[in-house]
């Protein structure tokens, strides 16, 4: 897969953030450079600050990663649906609902691991199968536009996201 440009008819503005991180790279080689990357991360924090949050109302390291996990699930299949020229509009999803009935603090750091790259497998073996029609296919989600390109960005530059604020709150190195 080449490097993809996308416009911003592609996505939500909202999604820029994310898309930024990572859009002037190709596409599959972001989603395993992301993924080596927030594994190794992962490896670097003890067990004990896994279940720990950095603040008040704030999410644990465990409830991160199974909230990076949801959303490249939800992502992926938005992803899938359009690749597919599915225009049936897609919901959202209220990601405070998903963590809080995650059950991610009875989870060891090793479970949650393995399964962030069993998703991130699944998500490179779908994007490995698109071509550049299917890539650009403009669906809705939320009652936004998005493109399986764009979805797949978000996917990793969500991810990022997350792993810079694990990394600068936790001063994991």
């Amino acid at each position: 897969m080449k490097a993809i440009a996308l416009s911003e008819q592609e996505y939500n503005i909202y999604y820029k953030r994310y898309i930024d991180l990572v859009a002037s790279v190709d596409l599959l080689d972001a989603l395993h450079q992301t993924k080596s990357e927030f594994e190794s991360l992962m490896l670097r924090i003890p067990e004990d600050k896994v279940y720990v949050a950095y603040a008040v109302n704030k999410w644990t390291i465990a409830e991160v990663l199974v909230h990076i996990i949801d959303t490249e699930r939800v992502f992926q299949y938005r992803a899938l649906c359009f690749s597919r020229f599915d225009g049936t509009p897609l919901p959202g999803y209220e990601q405070d609902d998903y963590v809080n009935n995650s059950r991610a603090e009875a989870r060891s750091k090793n479970e949650l691991l393995d399964e962030f790259i069993a998703v991130r497998a699944s998500t490179i073996k779908l994007f490995e199968t698109f071509n550049e029609t299917q890539l650009r296919f403009i669906g809705n989600a939320n009652n936004s536009p998005l493109s399986a390109a764009a979805a797949g960005f978000i996917i990793c530059g969500h991810q990022i996201h997350h792993a810079q604020i694990i990394t600068e709150k936790y001063s994991i190195g």
